[in-house]
């Protein structure tokens, strides 16, 4: 035993091989890494090649009843307080301990890495192990990473120094500026494989090179262990993400296309991130509409069986019954008395009721199928039982108030109130709204609720979103769980700026603008002689995996809070950011590989990765940010962050492959698996776009 420091809780050692004749692998006692005061649990001390001395900081807890042994003889003048643990902390860096995150270079058993998370994450890691050593009396300091501005300077940026000193500063500290911080911010940095340099720019900024080595290392494990293994962490456990939500006895239209999509990509990325995602399609399959339905049902066959034929296009037979009901008043009082006998439980009405969705929920299934996304429905009418409960509760807080013969919640701010309850007694949005969180926050035990619909309906969740807050069922503080989201987006446009229709200004079904796109897609392909190369299953798969990919792409490219235009030409163009360049650049990376002759698992398995030349650098150091755009685009809910970050990460393929040969090189084996890691990080954005990959084109 060297020495020891002892505080209330915990304790510092400085040991050989042996505490007092006790090999230190015997003692079992799972460290805390020095400074960090975290458990590192089923860890054991273990000699190392370096067998001079070791150093670290453990819980009182972990060492009784082995305190006594390896508390040295009293000193004949004990002290009489007991040091503080900011004290320990001090004097175990003054002692210049050579601390590494994670890992240690001395006889302590190394722990695993801990290279989980995004890259900005576990920079974020080492430069919090600094600041409790820096400022150890300011406990809740969050390191401040950023990518650095300026590439020349760095990889990445601290920037705490700034905002640390302008909380210290007359509190009797030893720093005389922002400067002086960020230098002991960076002396006091433990030593990490990942951090080659670092350098202090400006009023303390902390320049940032990350290790090429261990960027490659990193890069070299994703392709063993998967790609999974660099999805990011969230703090949430449990998402419901509502969207597509079309309205029974209508056909999906283009209307449809961004909830439905944008939609699909959240609850995509918020998966690939753990999040148990419940995807829910709160379709419109309950309300006024369906009494005239089901009576002009009625008055078109008498027993009311019908199937999808007798029909035919549902939304015909909807314009046709809503032409009934605005044009005579006899029809109409029939209508709504279906209602009430609907609502009533009445079976023959329930009966017809239910034929109408099945039929509905048919055709949307078609397009969903061909969209790649799976959607449980929850309609309606499935909270509908749940209304009358939820509105009491809000009744005994107080929020309901009568209003010109309906029941309404007033909103602070809002000119209109919320309606909950119609003058005639029937219930609406709101009130299903809020049936629907009540239910999703104590039955399904959702921590954060995302809504995906057109802006035009952001003041109602607004309004829904603060009588939700007032009764207490969400935060007001929006970083805590649970909360909800609001994720609005534009309109579709034409080439006339108006909403996208069609020549006899129609709303574009979307069935047939995924025909569309297939179609023109596979005309390409034909002129290109691939009818010729390819099998006429090949064609068909390739054709619809671009045309709606293509669709789906130049939708989400875009922020979704603003309008585009729809144009064919432009999305079907293999130049520029396009679906159908990004999958041409896939194949093309893919057909490199194929071409070298080479076993890419084999490569994996034996092969090394190294990034000796500035592309190469370039093109692995923004694989390894893949996790940290994922993580962005799921807390901002923005689709557009991962497309752009696509869209970069084929340029900079194209500039690593101008520069360096891969096939027949000196590097070939390093350059091909760079290859493979490229593709593998395309093949996940595309999967997470909800766009299906094509290996040759």
């Amino acid at each position: 035993m060297k020495n020891i420091l002892e505080s209330n809780s915990h304790v510092m050692l400085c040991v050989d091989m042996e505490v007092n004749g006790v090999p230190v692998n015997d003692l079992r006692i799972p460290p805390i890494f020095a400074f960090t005061f975290k458990k590192s649990n089923n860890q054991q001390l273990k000699p190392s090649k370096n067998p001079s001395v070791s150093m670290f900081i453990i819980e009182k807890s972990f060492l009784s009843p082995r305190l006594s042994l390896l508390r040295p003889p009293p000193h004949p003048h004990p002290s009489p307080t007991s040091p503080s643990r900011n004290y320990i902390l001090k004097e175990a860096y003054r002692r210049n301990f050579p601390v590494k995150w994670a890992h240690s270079t001395s006889t302590m058993a190394a722990a695993p890495e801990d290279n989980t998370g995004s890259l900005k994450e576990q920079i974020a890691k080492v430069f919090e192990v600094s600041l409790k050593v820096t400022v150890p009396d300011e406990p809740e300091v969050a390191p401040l990473i950023a990518v650095c501005s300026k590439k020349e300077a760095g990889d990445y940026q601290c920037n705490n120094a700034m905002s640390l000193w302008s909380k210290i500063k007359g509190k009797g500290t030893e720093f005389r500026g922002p400067q002086p911080v960020g230098q002991a911010i960076m002396r006091n940095l433990p030593t990490s494989d990942m951090i080659e340099s670092c350098s202090i720019a400006g009023p303390g900024f902390i320049n940032v090179k990350l290790s090429t080595q261990w960027i490659a290392k990193r890069i070299q494990s994703m392709l063993t262990d998967g790609i999974d293994t660099w999805a990011p962490k969230l703090s949430v456990k449990r998402a419901i993400v509502d969207f597509s939500s079309p309205n029974i006895a209508k056909e999906m239209h283009v209307g449809h296309l961004r909830s439905t999509i944008i939609g699909d990509t959240l609850a995509r990325m918020l998966e690939y991130s753990k999040v148990d995602v419940l995807r829910r399609n709160h379709v419109g399959d309950w309300g006024t509409q369906f009494g005239m339905l089901i009576e002009f049902l009625f008055e078109k066959f008498s027993d009311g069986e019908v199937n999808d034929q007798d029909i035919g296009e549902l939304e015909v037979f909807y314009k046709a019954s809503k032409q009934r009901f605005d044009g005579d008043a006899e029809f109409k009082e029939r209508a709504q008395r279906a209602v009430v006998s609907l609502q009533g439980g009445e079976e023959k009405y329930r009966k017809a009721w239910a034929q109408i969705c099945e039929i509905s929920r048919k055709g949307f299934e078609k397009v969903y199928q061909r969209l790649g996304v799976h959607l449980e429905e929850k309609g309606e009418s499935f909270y509908n039982p749940y209304i009358p409960g939820t509105l009491d509760l809000l009744r005994k807080k107080g929020l309901i108030e009568e209003s010109e013969g309906a029941q309404v919640i007033f909103i602070e701010g809002k000119k209109v109130p919320l309606i909950v309850v119609k003058r005639d007694g029937g219930f609406n949005y709101a009130s299903t709204d809020l049936a629907a969180l009540w239910y999703r926050l104590n039955e399904e035990k959702a921590e954060w609720i995302i809504y995906v619909t057109d802006v035009g309906q952001r003041e109602h969740f607004e309004m829904f979103f603060i009588a939700a807050k007032r009764v207490g069922w969400l935060s007001n503080n929006e970083s805590e769980y649970p909360k909800t989201s609001h994720v609005g987006f534009g309109l579709v446009l034409g080439d006339d700026g108006k909403r996208f229709r069609t020549r006899s200004t129609e709303v574009v079904k979307l069935v047939d603008l995924l025909d569309e796109a297939k179609t023109r897609c596979k005309a390409a392909l034909v002129e290109r002689g691939k009818a010729a190369e390819w099998t006429a299953e090949e064609l068909e798969q390739t054709a619809e995996a671009v045309g709606y990919g293509a669709v789906k792409y130049a939708d989400l490219k875009n922020n979704r809070l603003t309008n585009y235009t729809f144009n064919f030409d432009q999305m079907l163009n293999d130049k520029g950011n396009t679906a159908v360049y990004l999958l041409y650049a896939h194949a093309r990376i893919c057909s490199i590989i194929r071409k070298s002759g080479k076993d890419i698992e084999e490569l994996k398995r034996e092969g090394q990765l190294l990034l000796q030349k500035d592309e190469e650098r370039k093109l692995g150091l923004h694989l390894l940010q893949f996790a940290e755009v994922v993580e962005e685009a799921c807390t901002n809910l923005l689709p557009n962050v991962l497309c752009e970050y696509l869209y970069d990460l084929s340029e900079k393929f194209t500039s690593f492959y101008s520069e360096c040969q891969v096939v027949g090189s000196a590097e070939e084996t390093s350059r091909l698996l760079l290859c493979e890691a490229t593709a593998v990080v395309m093949r996940k954005c595309f999967h997470l776009l909800g766009i299906t990959p094509v290996y040759k084109l």
